[in-house]
């Protein structure tokens, strides 16, 4: 597949199908690009998907877009992509095939997408439980967990009516239940990042990409 390589000062669109508007110089470029172009110079670079992992409210949504627009490759959302395949919302999917249904096509779309260009993947609260999903993560991407306490993830999901796990008389007993299920598997990702209450999304972002570069199992360099 040949990209059109658009280049405006130390700004870059990779794309196949638009020319943007006030572009000064254009290339073929016969490869597949994952990082950001600054005078011509890759400064990012991923050899594998870093795969967040984490319960509903850890950030791995806002702060995923971000860290992947740092980095300069796609950011891709292993729920969306679930409710564009069976074009219903997760909650109708839980509401009218159950869980175990869900989770099946779950890991169908984790494969799919683990194949794919290098790039941020969140994935769902319960994806990191299934055995099948961790070593699907651990052999073709690596996996960061966004840790969070139960005081900041309830803070940012009390609100939301999207969350199905959540839809009972006392949510935030289940979602301390949730915790402190799922704690000891997310536990088993090979990166760790502390989500913190007093951090803006622009510096958990910083935090974030700091931390992968430090990380050389995250697979993300620095030209």
């Amino acid at each position: 597949m040949f990209h059109l390589v658009l280049y405006e000062g130390d700004v870059i669109t990779i794309t196949d199908k638009v020319i943007y508007p006030g572009c000064i110089q254009a290339k073929l470029c016969p490869i597949r690009v994952t990082g950001i172009k600054s005078g011509g110079h890759v400064r990012y670079h991923l050899t594998k998907t870093i795969v967040l992992v984490g319960l509903m409210g850890a950030g791995k949504t806002a702060v995923g877009r971000l860290v992947a627009q740092e980095l300069g490759v796609d950011f891709v959302d292993s729920d969306e992509e679930i409710v564009k395949a069976a074009n219903m919302s997760i909650a109708e999917i839980f509401e009218r095939d159950g869980e175990e249904f869900f989770r099946g096509k779950e890991t169908q779309v984790l494969d799919r997408l683990l194949d794919g260009t290098p790039c941020v993947l969140s994935t769902g609260g319960g994806a990191y439980m299934g055995a099948e999903n961790r070593a699907l993560i651990a052999e073709k991407g690596v996996a960061l967990w966004l840790r969070a306490d139960l005081g900041l993830l309830w803070d940012r999901v009390r609100h939301k009516d999207t969350r199905p796990l959540l839809h009972v008389p006392k949510p935030k007993e289940k979602l301390a239940e949730l915790l402190a299920e799922r704690a000891p598997f997310y536990a088993k990702a090979a990166l760790v990042v502390d989500a913190e209450p007093h951090l803006s999304l622009d510096q958990m972002t910083t935090k974030t990409v700091k931390y992968l570069l430090n990380n050389p199992i995250s697979g993300v360099t620095k030209e």
